[in-house]
């Protein structure tokens, strides 16, 4: 059986060798990410033009996410290149300071709204949490603290606040000339950095819209105030992503898990997809297997029914970027042989408010107890496929569809599996023998497995599912070979 959890890996300067990303692609890479904080547009213009030209070549559907920056607040940068704070020490966080003059004493700030967003007693987290701060005044251009946690810090670090409460803007400057060159690469998704409310996410879909961009946009959940927002943010989004480093910052590592099993139910039954992400294999990076504490990590997000399962600097800048893909992929596949991943109570008592979401309920519900063995989608948008992939279900479901947006958008899909298929017949007999013989053909099905079929009695018209048939392979379609 296919793996049905997908996973994104991040394109670098380890996946630039076309040999590498050829063997990326052939370990099962599902969705690619740009990762906009490094690099220019140029080299990222190139990745996504080499994936797709590879991807197309090996017979596959490659999803693009393009990640943006967003408002990573850091400091500037030291005279000497790092200092070692002594526990207890003062020490300064001034907005008129030198970028490029910090001392012992104090450092500069990117981020001009600091001493607005902070007051005494304040928790302020550097380098991911490894200094730690205690805000005792703001005075003028300074805010002046006192060192909790020492060590050593260095150049452009970043800069958090222990429960949120930072302002900056969820987009920068940069982020809307990023935010138009996705557009202009036709990237399949679009992540938002730093997004605290549902306005941040409608903020960004009307401008990827405006630039021309038609992809999806995930809300990155990292900061404390996305989680406090969590449902109106997963609602207007097309995905969310757990972005466990900053959010850890901001909330505390300890309440990581409990939130993130968390996210990822209330994401499912609210029908968006959810993407659980850093650093979950993260020895992978200099090592060729990863440990057991990063096996259990991924287990259990696949468990608690992630969609995807993210790769990071592991691809990007590791040593082994295709062997970090196939031991994800491994330990993904183990894990969906677990009751948990196959079974599913997921909306039994709901009101269906339209009827292609109510064949495509009804689909899953059949197949989970009819014994079939493969579900069959005609889909223009992928909207029927993205319902059904909500159920927990060991059967594969096969989005059938002309459009090739559509078909890179559910890569992201857990348990959903991109085929190309236009129906040219307007008889409803001819596009279902057609369908089985495409699956008898990928080898999905044999001769008296049961197919599930759903599909509209218009063809080609968006938001038209209203059929479901149950066949049986064999009967009056697939020709049995009984020799000369």
């Amino acid at each position: 059986m296919a793996r049905r959890t997908k996973i994104v890996a991040t394109l670098g300067p380890s996946t630039d060798d076309p040999r590498v990303l050829d063997d990326l692609i052939c370990a099962g890479v599902d969705v690619v990410r740009l990762n906009l904080s490094h690099d220019s547009h140029e080299a990222h213009r190139r990745r996504a033009e080499r994936v797709r030209d590879r991807a197309w070549a090996s017979g596959r559907q490659v999803g693009l996410l393009a990640d943006l920056q967003g408002p990573k607040i850091r400091i500037g940068a030291f005279r000497t290149g790092s200092v070692l704070l002594e526990d207890a020490a003062p020490f300064c966080l001034d907005i008129d300071w030198d970028l490029t003059a910090g001392t012992l004493e104090r450092v500069g700030v990117t981020y001009r709204d600091l001493i607005k967003d902070v007051a005494r007693g304040d928790i302020l987290l550097l380098d991911d949490g490894a200094i730690q701060l205690r805000v005792r005044e703001v005075v003028g251009s300074e805010v002046r603290c006192k060192v909790l946690a020492g060590g050593t810090l260095s150049d452009h670090k970043g800069l958090n606040r222990l429960g949120g409460g930072l302002s900056a803007p969820a987009l920068t400057d940069k982020d809307r000339a990023d935010l138009r060159f996705c557009a202009e690469i036709d990237a399949d998704y679009l992540a938002v950095s730093f997004v605290r409310n549902a306005e941040d996410v409608r903020l960004a879909r009307d401008l990827f819209r405006a630039a021309g961009g038609k992809g999806g946009i995930v809300a990155k959940i990292e900061r404390a105030e996305a989680v406090t927002n969590i449902k109106e943010i997963i609602e207007v989004s097309d995905a969310v992503m757990i972005a466990r480093g900053d959010l850890g910052v901001e909330i505390g590592d300890a309440k990581l898990p409990a939130e993130q099993k968390r996210i990822i139910k209330l994401a499912r039954s609210l029908n968006s997809v959810v993407i659980t992400a850093t650093q979950m294999m993260q020895s992978m990076i200099a090592h060729p297997v990863p440990t057991r504490a990063e096996v259990f990590d991924v287990a259990n997000a696949v468990l608690d029914g992630t969609d995807a399962v993210m790769l990071s600097a592991e691809t990007s800048i590791g040593k082994y970027p295709a062997r970090a893909v196939e031991a994800m992929g491994g330990i993904c596949h183990e894990a969906e042989k677990d009751r948990l991943a196959t079974t599913s109570t997921h909306r039994l008592d709901s009101v269906f408010g339209r009827v292609d979401e109510a064949i495509a309920m009804a689909a899953m519900y059949t197949a989970n107890h009819l014994g079939v063995k493969a579900i069959a989608a005609l889909t223009e948008t992928g909207s029927t496929v993205k319902w059904m992939s909500r159920i927990s279900s060991g059967i594969p479901i096969y989005a059938l569809t002309r459009h090739v947006a559509t078909r890179r958008k559910v890569t992201l899909y857990r348990g959903v599996y991109p085929v190309s298929f236009d129906v040219v017949s307007t008889d409803y007999r001819k596009v279902n023998e057609e369908v089985i013989e495409e699956l008898f053909r990928r080898g999905a099905v044999r001769e008296d497995d049961l197919v599930i079929i759903s599909k509209g009695d218009q063809s080609g018209v968006e938001g038209q599912t209203n059929l479901m048939k149950i066949m049986r392979v064999g009967e009056h379609l697939i020709p049995r070979d009984d020799g000369d």
